[in-house]
């Protein structure tokens, strides 16, 4: 009977309805839910037709269906668009307009599943159900969904190819370089004419780190226009090349507000007195417009505070009248990094309704002081914590980090074992805590537990192994170091660990031919050597990798720029090293030389200093 009733409505080209007295018809109503769609008015348009009500939804026409759709999609109504959904006609289902606005909805709801349902159930795909369907995957990190659903595609459209790259360009791997450069090479020139594909490309060869070939490409361009340039940029941020980026910066003709904040991601990751003046210099100069994006604002206050200038960024953030939740998140992050935490934590009380971010940086706040009143407080605001806010594992790792910084051991270990969704990260806050609290064989059980361990958790398993300094400490680090794949060492705080952890167990002359065959050598990682030589009583060998170290003939010359630059961290083990051998050795001679090579700016650190007088 209902079929023959849809039948019978399809057949006329215009439907009357009464409503409430009130004639309209089936196209009126599509046409005054597109008006409102149009306005970005969805719940007005939903509104609409709930007094046509859904009963009456065989009724309706497919242009009529698709506003609603719409409308549910844009309200995230995932409920009302599967109700929609299943009392519509089988007919209604294979229009491809309709097919297409389902899928959309779906997409935009976050059921990707019921999206790829009716993807598979539509006899004629259309590119733009393909389009829809690949952003889908993209949007919800299934990359290789996207990937997969591109090689289906026959004759695909540029816009096929941009999703195809931006997939690429999340997954980062070379099995996707790969891709991207093969592709690249089947695309129509007439493709070359979007820019924002040109765009898509270089974001994915930058993305998958082929530096290069995204220069080649970028400087072959006669047109460029501004996105490319901030994808260029970007890239050369999360590749660590900020200098390129700010020469890139330099040679743009009024950059806008994106080249800006990439600009002071580029300076913050710097953290030099240049890259604050030019920080400086930059935020003088911005519209005011621009000051309406708030992301500009959070970089500008990053950078600043990356710099070390607490004093401007503090002005500028109390100056600005509107401010959102990153904004108070890049303040929290300051303070945090130029150990400040009673500062982020009074700043977080101002907070009202405070993400899982901020609570993140509390914790971090809360494990930088390491007082029973930080503990009291990381006790009572994780009760308060929304149940939603558990689905970001940062924030259970950085709680898991506090409680065991401020001691209460015992509160971690319930919180971890309790929690039903574990992340590599939070077996790596529980064993940096058991280590700090001296429990390394705590440590090296929890290692055990830890499925496919990345690269923290060995340099935690080594550090517990180095506390330990016991003989089946030092098998242990033996074994591990033979199952650990090559692409760890990209991470040069594995070597270090692994070195010290050697040292620690006396086993000098493994740890020897494991530093000498490494050809990538950091400053730690000397470190790591002369200070193992000087607990193995070895202080004249501590000397002679110190002259080497100094030796730009001898070692890689970025290693002594760091030390010239006045990397702290860095430097600091290497000179305390130093300081301590001579003092082994009791040649006067060689202190006095020492002495000498020391930057100013290390003479004031308490631990040098402490050195110094117990060498004299």
């Amino acid at each position: 009977m209902i079929t023959r009733l849809l039948n019978h409505c399809l057949s006329f080209p215009k439907v009357v309805l009464k409503r409430s007295s009130n004639i309209k018809s089936y196209i009126n109503l599509g046409t005054e839910m597109k008006l409102l769609n149009d306005k970005k008015q969805f719940e007005k348009a939903l509104a609409i037709f709930d007094q046509h009500g859904i009963n009456n939804i065989l009724t309706l026409s497919n242009f009529t269906i698709t506003q609603v759709l719409k409308a549910c999609a844009h309200m995230g109504d995932l409920q009302r668009g599967k109700i929609i959904h299943n009392l519509i006609a089988s007919e209604t289902k294979n229009d491809i307009y309709v097919s297409s606005t389902l899928i959309h909805m779906y997409v935009h709801c976050g059921d990707i599943a019921s999206a790829q349902s009716v993807l598979d159930s539509t006899k004629t795909k259309t590119p733009s159900m393909y389009g829809i369907m690949m952003k889908g995957y993209i949007k919800n990190k299934q990359a290789n969904k996207a990937i997969d659903l591109f090689n289906e595609i026959q004759n695909p459209n540029d816009v096929h190819m941009i999703l195809l790259f931006n997939a690429c360009a999340q997954l980062k791997t070379k099995e996707a370089l790969d891709l991207v450069k093969k592709i690249s090479k089947q695309i129509p020139k007439s493709f070359f004419l979007n820019p924002r594909l040109l765009t898509s490309l270089l974001d994915a060869l930058m993305k998958c780190g082929d530096v290069a070939h995204a220069e080649a490409l970028f400087y072959s361009l006669k047109e460029k226009v501004l996105p490319m340039y901030g994808a260029m940029m970007k890239g050369y941020v999360d590749n660590n090349l900020p200098e390129k980026a700010i020469d890139l910066f330099n040679g743009i003709q009024n950059p806008n507000d994106v080249h800006m904040i990439i600009l002071f991601n580029a300076c913050a990751q710097l953290k030099t007195k240049e890259a604050l003046d030019l920080v400086k210099k930059i935020s003088k100069q911005i519209p005011t417009s621009f000051f309406l994006n708030p992301r500009l604002l959070t970089s500008l206050l990053d950078a600043l505070m990356k710099c070390g200038d607490v004093a401007h960024a503090e002005s500028l953030f109390y100056s600005s009248k509107e401010k959102v939740l990153p904004t108070y998140g890049a303040m929290m992050k300051g303070y945090v990094e130029n150990n400040l935490p009673e500062k982020a934590i009074d700043l977080f009380n101002e907070v009202e309704n405070p993400d899982d971010v901020q609570m993140i940086l509390l914790f971090n706040s809360c494990a930088q002081l390491k007082t029973k009143e930080a503990l009291d407080l990381v006790k009572k605001i994780s009760k308060q914590i929304p149940k939603s806010f558990y689905s970001n594992p940062h924030l259970l790792t950085s709680l898991l980090d506090a409680l065991m910084k401020c001691g209460d051991v015992a509160h971690a270990e319930s919180l971890f074992y309790s929690s039903k969704h574990k992340v590599l990260s939070s077996y790596g806050a529980m064993m940096k805590g058991y280590v700090e609290n001296n429990l390394p064989e705590k440590a090296i059980d929890l290692f055990n537990e830890a499925e496919n361990a990345d690269d923290v958790n060995m340099i935690l398993l080594f550090n517990a192994c180095a506390q330990l300094k016991t003989k089946k400490a030092l098998d242990l680090v033996k074994k591990i170091s033979k199952q650990i794949p090559k692409s760890f060492y990209s991470n040069p705080r594995l070597l270090t660990s692994l070195l010290d952890a050697l040292m620690k167990c006396g086993d000098v002359a493994h740890a020897e031919s494991l530093f000498y065959n490494s050809r990538e050598k950091v400053l730690s990682s000397y470190g790591a050597m002369m200070k193992g030589y000087v607990e193995n009583n070895l202080a004249q060998k501590t000397i002679e990798l110190f002259n080497e170290l100094k030796n730009p003939a001898d070692v890689n010359k970025t290693l002594l720029n760091q030390m010239k630059l006045d990397d702290i961290q860095s430097s600091i083990p290497i000179y305390l090293s130093a300081i301590k051998a001579v003092s082994q050795i009791g040649d006067y001679s060689k202190a006095q030389s020492i002495f000498k090579q020391i930057p100013d700016s290390l003479l004031v650190e308490n631990q040098i200093r402490s050195a110094l007088i117990d060498l004299w």
